[in-house]
């Protein structure tokens, strides 16, 4: 588990997203048009990033292999347009605070009940299959096909709308550019994300714990430190960063269906996988690039959007096969 090494950390990998950008710029042609679609592909990332962020914990301490991360994402999303619907009056006030306000509070809830059901999850689901990672695949798919159709029962299987709060919706305008308010949002919330997480792995006695069961759990264990805890307190957590990314996802794509989290799931391994599985420096690479990339090749070919990133994943892999910052002990 990467934490923030400031000293020693490789560089290189910092310039990808750079460098993807300013490769798009000719081809987009118009540097207005480039602007957009850059700042959208950075709010994509950095959505995606706050749910694969949860995954890549999981992963980098657990060892587990959970496909039914994306049951948590849609339960997020859910939760949200119950909590959101019966805010109407902070959601359609046009006040931001007020509408901050109501977005934080669907935020809030959304992350406990994901977090509740992530519990569990982890005690009937995935505890039973812990080091058996072929397991693991088979049983968590199984558990999120499980989730998806309590999910069903409880708001029914169409698609629900969830609109944005008033004062969220249009867009910034700078010369020909526009630059949606959300997507600004999410880029902030993503980063706050991005550095709480990091400053808890590096600064804090429970980030040192973290990072010393990823490279010997043995040690942690005869030093007294109740590892399993641990373990389950991780899972809760990753579980409700993918309760809070499904409430981003949905007010980024407006509605919201119960394989939400299913369709999201292939961007979100081709992200860990690139960022090198249990890094969350190399996570928020990873994020941004397939961000970025789904936008820009959505504009100059659509056809390719989910083809490019598995391309981009593919390219990265040969150049460095373990992910752009591995952990030493994957």
């Amino acid at each position: 588990m990467k934490g923030l090494n400031f000293s020693a950390i490789d560089t290189r990998p910092l310039w990808l997203v750079p460098v993807l950008a300013l490769v798009a710029l000719p081809a987009v042609g118009s540097l207005d048009t480039w602007l957009t679609l850059t700042v959208a592909g950075l709010a994509m990332g950095m959505i995606i990033f706050i749910m694969a962020s949860g995954l890549t914990l999981v992963f980098g301490l657990m060892d587990v292999l959970n496909f039914g991360h994306g049951v948590f994402i849609a339960l997020g999303a859910f939760v949200a347009t119950s909590v959101l619907g019966g805010m109407g009056d902070w959601t359609h006030s046009g006040e931001l605070w007020r509408n901050l306000l109501a977005v934080l509070a669907a935020m809030g809830v959304a992350m406990a009940v994901a977090s509740a059901v992530g519990l569990a999850f982890e005690r009937f689901i995935v505890r039973p299959v812990y080091g058996q990672h072929l397991k693991q695949i088979l049983i968590t798919m199984g558990g999120m096909i499980i989730g998806e159709e309590l999910i069903k029962v409880i708001w029914g299987p169409l698609q629900i709308a969830l609109p944005l709060p008033e004062a969220m919706r249009g867009s910034l305008i700078w010369g020909e550019a526009s630059i949606e308010k959300y997507r600004l949002m999410a880029v902030v919330v993503g980063l706050c994300v991005f550095v709480l997480q990091a400053w808890t792995l590096s600064q804090t006695k429970v980030g040192l714990l973290i990072r010393a069961g990823v490279q010997d759990r043995e040690m942690v264990e005869a030093l007294g430190y109740k590892i399993r805890r641990l373990f389950v307190g991780v899972f809760v957590v990753g579980s409700g960063l993918a309760g809070l990314g499904g409430v981003m996802w949905g007010l980024y794509q407006q509605n919201v269906t119960p394989q939400m989290g299913a369709q999201v799931n292939v961007l979100i391994f081709i992200v860990i996988i690139m960022g090198g599985l249990g890094s969350t420096g190399g996570a928020l690479i990873g994020a941004l690039l397939v961000g970025l990339m789904a936008n820009y090749t959505g504009f100059l070919m659509p056809k390719l959007a989910l083809f490019s990133n598995i391309a981009l994943m593919a390219a990265v892999l040969l150049w460095r096969p373990q992910g752009v910052y591995p952990v030493a002990n994957r």
